[in-house]
């Protein structure tokens, strides 16, 4: 009896844990994966034209990825002790199943620490083209670090490469498992997210500076340079969404059911445009209806069945509302990022140049945080979608939990530490930006 009564006290202040050190860490992580990419090109630019203001760019650029590299570093390990001290069941169990991307994403993660070294170590020491190369394998291992970590989650949403026998695992394939029917999607769209949130995050800065009167061609081109990156990403974000949403309607129907707030099973189901869930009456409310947009997306056929939340026992049916929410946030910024990238791309080919009004650089600037807000709710829709289970179908998430004393206590000392470690970083991050450039320092 007491121990049931630890597992329930501690399973809310162990997911607020994993949810804050996660959506803290994730950002970093996207920073990590986007950033060399930004860097690596812009000293590309300055070996091409020898213009020393794109390899200042590019060297301020690097500075910035130490600082971020250093603190996702920390908060990626914090993450790796948590998951054995708030979920030991589900490491004792299935570690043996997800063990290998959590090993391949520790190399990943040496190989990126050692060239990261090399590469912010190897300026005016290196032969310029010889530095340049130095950075490829941070940039690839950051895409590395990023896809096998995804992988292991994926598997958690379409667990598979084992067997279960009197409750124990045999017949483990830890291929198979990493590359289950989900990791495609998933690896792809986490992917793509990181690209996007690191392009409009640095794009919104530069906004800001010209928004506010700067016309150095120090901030056009570091402007210009990160939209690159995002911009063409939008539009793919949005066929990736769509494969994604294709494979959580065959693999975690009850999951797509939540995001779209379905509780009646039907053809011909309508796509949802906003609303609110209604538990009690089990019905959503002031919603735009789509007739048909709903079975098109998820099946490729009008008249194609979804089952809705009704069809599920109730113990297994995820927190409708939260889901629902996050899904048409996530959806709304996307659309959002594409006609954003649809506007500059009319522009650029009549003008070869961005729009020049306040409200595109506004645009710009809210798209930083938009950008985050996205892809924070997009994780929501994953992992509270997939509740209460933690391996689909497979092991609870209220199995998993620690009964350990003390959960609480932990989750507020993590919330001050890493108060201080985001304030901190932030304000290294203002001092660079605020350091003159070359130029400026001798009045120019």
């Amino acid at each position: 009896m007491n121990m049931i009564a630890t597992t329930t006290a501690n399973l809310l202040p162990a997911r607020l844990q994993m949810a804050f050190t996660l959506g803290f860490h994730i950002v970093l992580a996207c920073l990590g994966v986007g950033m060399p990419v930004l860097m690596l090109a812009a000293e590309w630019r300055f070996l091409k034209t020898g213009d020393e203001l794109w390899r200042t760019l590019a060297r301020r650029w690097s500075k910035a990825f130490a600082v971020l590299f250093a603190v996702g570093a920390v908060t990626g390990t914090v993450l790796s002790f948590e998951l054995g001290l708030l979920w030991p069941e589900f490491i004792g169990r299935w570690g043996a199943v997800i063990g290998l991307p959590f090993t391949l994403e520790g190399f990943a993660f040496f190989l990126e620490a050692i060239f990261a070294g090399i590469y912010l170590y190897g300026w005016d020491r290196l032969p310029k083209h010889v530095h340049w190369m130095t950075g490829l394998p941070v940039a690839i291992s950051g895409f590395l670090s990023a896809f096998f970590v995804v992988t292991a989650n994926s598997w958690m949403n379409n667990p598979t490469g084992f067997r279960l026998v009197d409750g124990k695992l045999v017949d483990v394939e830890p291929i198979r498992a990493m590359f289950n029917v989900g990791t495609g999607a998933q690896t792809t769209h986490m992917l793509v997210a990181a690209y996007l949130v690191t392009g409009f995050c640095v794009a919104s800065f530069y906004a800001v500076r010209i928004a506010k009167g700067s016309g150095h061609e120090y901030d056009r081109r570091a402007l210009t340079l990160s939209l690159l990156l995002a911009l063409p990403f939008a539009p793919v974000q949005a066929f990736v969404g769509d494969w994604s949403a294709k494979v959580v309607a065959k693999s975690q129907p009850i999951k797509l059911a939540a995001m779209e707030g379905l509780f009646e099973t039907q053809r011909r189901a309508p796509l949802h445009i906003g609303g609110i869930p209604d538990l009690a009456a089990r019905k959503l409310n002031y919603a735009i209806a789509i007739p048909g947009g709903l079975s098109w997306l998820a099946y490729g056929d009008i008249n194609a069945e979804v089952k809705g939340l009704n069809e599920f026992p109730a113990i297994d049916t995820p927190p409708v509302a939260v889901v629902h929410f996050a899904f048409q946030i996530m959806v709304g910024i996307g659309t959002f990022m594409m006609c954003v990238a649809l506007w500059c791309g009319i522009v650029y080919c009549k003008t070869r140049a961005w729009p020049r009004s306040r409200f595109f650089l506004w645009s710009i600037v809210a798209l930083g945080p938009l950008s985050i807000l996205a892809m924070e709710t997009g994780w929501v829709v994953t992992e509270v979608g997939r509740q209460p289970w933690i391996v689909h179908g497979y092991m609870r998430t209220t199995e998993a939990v620690t009964q350990a004393p003390g959960v609480w206590n932990l989750f507020c000392a993590t919330l001050a530490i890493y108060l201080v470690i985001g304030v901190g970083t932030v304000a290294v991050l203002r001092q660079l930006a605020r350091l003159p450039l070359p130029e400026q320092k001798h009045g120019a």
